[in-house]
Order: structure tokens, then sequence, then C-alpha cells
């Protein structure tokens, strides 16, 4: 299972998701710990059975195990910050803003590898998860770190990307049944 795997299984009428897929990943100018978190990240974050199964093993084999476990724990506190946080936004009542969450999140202070690359990876799953706040907070991180415009935009192109792709042999497989 691999990435020329999961290009082989998208559609003729997908053709440019087969090409933007190839390109977002293979010919990222990314560091490999960032790109392949990301791609591990926003594949859980599509919540695409295929696509985790197929880009997983090759993520695996190209992380660290802190990475690893690291890209998995970005993915999981995103699925619940991103809902928490896209409500809070999105309530005409402003107020909710001044609560306090109360909600664990230690993992984003102590991610078990470098902050930048946990940002990025928390980042490119709420481009998935549609959490402005989110967006605006996580990229606000990087770009203070030092990330440029152009790595940052080829996070959520990953994201882009990976929810796409997702989608479309999600519903190839549904229509298939």
């Amino acid at each position: 299972m691999s990435l020329d795997s999961l290009k082989s299984r998208i559609p003729d009428y997908a053709k440019d998701l087969k090409l933007n897929l190839g390109s977002v990943i293979g010919n990222s100018d990314l560091p490999a710990q960032q790109l392949w978190g990301t791609v591990l990240s926003t594949a859980i974050a599509s919540r695409s059975d295929i696509v985790l199964r197929e880009l997983e093993p090759e993520a695996k084999a190209n992380l660290s195990p802190e990475a690893y476990t690291a890209a998995k724990a970005a993915a999981a506190v995103m699925a619940m910050n991103n809902v928490f946080y896209r409500t809070r936004h999105l309530l005409s009542d402003h107020e909710y803003g001044n609560l306090r969450a109360g909600l664990r999140m230690n993992v984003i202070g102590n991610p078990g590898v470098d902050k930048v690359d946990f940002e990025f990876w928390c980042f490119a799953v709420s481009a998935i998860n549609g959490c402005g706040a989110c967006l605006d907070s996580h990229e606000q991180v990087l770009r203070k770190a030092g990330v440029e415009r152009e790595a940052v935009q080829e996070a959520f192109k990953i994201a882009t990307v990976v929810q796409a792709v997702g989608a479309t042999l999600d519903a190839e497989a549904a229509l298939a049944e």
C-alpha cells in the first residue's frame, strides 16, 4: 500500500486529483517529517478508510515513532478543538469566547516533536475540518516561528487534495455496492 497504489485507484474523471496527489506529496519541498506528518494527520482527518489504509504505511515508514504518534495526536486533538472553536466562533453570542474552554489539550504544549511540525499538522487538519479560528491561530504561530507563506500553503494544499481524494474514492466505493 502506497501513494502509487492510492493514485491507481483514482478514477479517470478525477485525473486532476491523481496529478495533484503526486505533486503535493511527491514533489514537495517540505522536510520529510513535516510532509509525512501532514499526510498522516490529514489522512486521518479525511475520515476515509481507503486514504488512511493506503497512506499510513508510507507515512509510518518516513516518520520517527515520536512523529508518527504526534501526527495522530494532532488529528485527534484538532478533531475536538475544531468543533469547539468553530462552534464558539459561529455563535452570535460572542460571550462564549469569554468562557473557559475546560477541555484538555495538553498535547499542544508538549507534542513530543518539534513544536513547528506539530503546529503545521494542526493547521492542516484545521483546513479539512473548516475551523477558521484554529486556522488563524495556528497560521499565526507558524508565521511567528519563521515559516514562509509558501510552506503554510503547502500544508493546506496537501489537506485539500487528501480530502478530495478521500471523498472521491469513498463515493466510488459506495456507488459500487
